[in-house]
């Protein structure tokens, strides 16, 4: 058993608190990561506040983060001791009929055990002052050392830094693989971003190594535009700034709408404005951003009779073990951009000023 520092969430509401835990050793197909960095996610968030219907507590989160292999538990093979890596929120096991499907990155494998927040045999490897902590999203990178299913877990190259590739966990590739993958942004194409947080940023760099020709983003945080710029947006607009609905203005600025669009908040009246500020015959709608539990989306069904699509992601539709090792040599390469995600580097024990950062929009 290895005692280190964690962050824990004790209830719904209340900040984090940094805690000394128990990290079990890992059982057969389970491996065991010093994390050696971890980002903060909006998802994180969202649990956190009470919002997720699927949250338990007390709970160690974090699903953004890289580390290297402690240890390993009987019967696995992929990785060892040493190996340098990026715990998956979405795992691959190769064997479901989902992992087998060309379509989808959704594998089911651990799918119940993991949303109930404990590994696959039902039992949490985390204890503090003698309480069982539970698991979230299958990776619990809020903490020194996690333990994770083996198919939850990507070898990368080990030259990578660690503190910028924990990033391609979660937001980076959901972003950049929701242009590229869900909605295939073709050359010389049209496209509406609407959010420009990290997510927001990744899906415009996705449409602009796609050849869009045209990134518009929207966001009612004008201090977001000069970044949106950077990472390739051709203009920024808020819907603040007209009394007509945001889709309206978008089909006057594009001559009858856009040819993609994307939703990065969470916000289901934005949804259907995305979806709204489609062209008809061929647009196409992505929809990224985690809605509140027991929120529904509506549009009139005109809207889709008349030839837009209405999509969703996860993770971008990578599969996970496959892609993301792809990823990091992308970025190795100079394909994609990382570094300029991060704005902040925190120590631990900081990290709830890390969720103010991301609360405030800095």
């Amino acid at each position: 058993v290895i005692k280190c520092k964690a962050a824990v969430a004790w209830e719904a509401g209340k900040p984090l608190s940094i805690e000394e835990v128990e990290v079990a050793p890992p059982k057969a197909h389970e491996v065991r990561i010093k994390i050696v960095a971890t980002a903060v996610c909006h998802t994180d968030a969202y649990t956190l506040s009470g919002a997720d219907p699927e949250g338990c507590f007390p709970v160690i989160l974090g699903h953004e983060g890289a580390g290297i292999v402690e240890s390993v538990g009987e019967g696995v093979t992929k990785v060892k001791k040493g190996d340098t890596v990026i715990p998956l929120y979405i795992p691959q096991c190769g064997e479901c009929k989902f992992c087998k499907n060309p379509k989808t990155n959704l594998c089911q494998k651990i799918r119940v055990t993991q949303g109930k927040g404990v590994m696959p045999d039902g039992t949490s490897r985390f204890t503090c002052k003698g309480k069982q902590i539970y698991h979230f999203m299958g990776t619990s990178t809020f903490s020194e050392y996690t333990v994770v299913a083996d198919i939850s877990v990507a070898k990368i190259d080990a030259a990578a830094p660690l503190d910028k590739v924990c990033l391609l966990g979660c937001g980076i590739s959901t972003g950049y693989g929701a242009a590229v993958n869900t909605a295939k942004v073709e050359p010389g194409s049209t496209c509406a971003v609407f959010g420009l947080g990290g997510v927001g940023l990744a899906v415009i760099m996705g449409c602009k190594v796609a050849g869009a020709s045209r990134i518009i983003g929207i966001d009612i945080n004008k201090d977001k535009y000069a970044k949106a710029k950077e990472f390739g947006a051709t203009e920024c607009i808020s819907p603040q700034d007209s009394k007509k609905p945001i889709q309206e203005v978008l089909a006057e600025m594009t001559d009858g709408g856009v040819d993609y669009s994307f939703e990065c908040i969470g916000n289901v009246g934005v949804m259907r404005a995305a979806l709204e500020a489609c062209h008809k015959g061929w647009g196409v709608s992505v929809i990224i951003g985690v809605a509140a539990a027991g929120q529904e989306i509506s549009t009139r069904p005109f809207q889709l009779v008349t030839g837009r699509t209405w999509k969703g992601t996860a993770f971008g539709g990578w599969k996970s073990v496959d892609s993301v090792p792809k990823l990091v040599t992308e970025y190795m390469s100079k394909k994609i951009k990382v570094d300029e995600f991060v704005t902040h580097t925190l120590p631990f024990d900081k990290i709830n000023e890390a969720f103010e950062q991301m609360h405030s929009g800095k």
